[in-house]
């Protein structure tokens, strides 16, 4: 029996414009949702990024990627082990020169017989990774 995590995802500032729902299980990895909300909101999987658990960057409470670390990577950790709670907010602070920001709230929790692969439930709007390029 593994947990099933129904998240809205928002770019900072944009939670009524632009968002996405997501449902993925306990058994991924902060990894695995880094690059599902990439790919949820187009965006390129080129660059650094960090799990910001108490909604501050770069604090003690948060979860940075490290291409060097493969294997020990501090986001190579399962869902179920932050342990997170219905109506828990935290941050994705994605790209750490441009850095966009994404707001996640957990809406639901729910246990689940078999795991299945992260999927988008709802979908609203667009923004792009790098308007000024165009």
């Amino acid at each position: 029996m593994s947990k099933q995590y129904s998240i809205k995802v928002y770019p900072a500032g944009m939670g009524r414009e632009v968002y996405r729902n997501i449902e993925i299980c306990g058994d991924e990895t902060l990894d695995r949702l880094c690059q599902i909300i990439l790919e949820a909101f187009d965006f390129d999987d080129e660059h650094l990024y960090e799990f910001c658990m108490d909604n501050c960057m770069y604090s003690e409470n948060s979860y940075q990627s490290d291409p060097e670390e493969e294997d020990d990577a501090a986001t190579d950790i399962a869902l179920d082990k932050l342990k997170l709670n219905k109506g828990q907010k935290f941050w994705l602070h994605y790209d750490f020169g441009d850095d966009w920001m994404f707001t996640i709230t957990v809406h639901k929790i729910n246990e689940v017989e078999e795991s299945f692969e992260p999927r988008i439930v709802k979908s609203k709007g667009q923004i792009q990774q790098y308007p000024y390029l165009d």
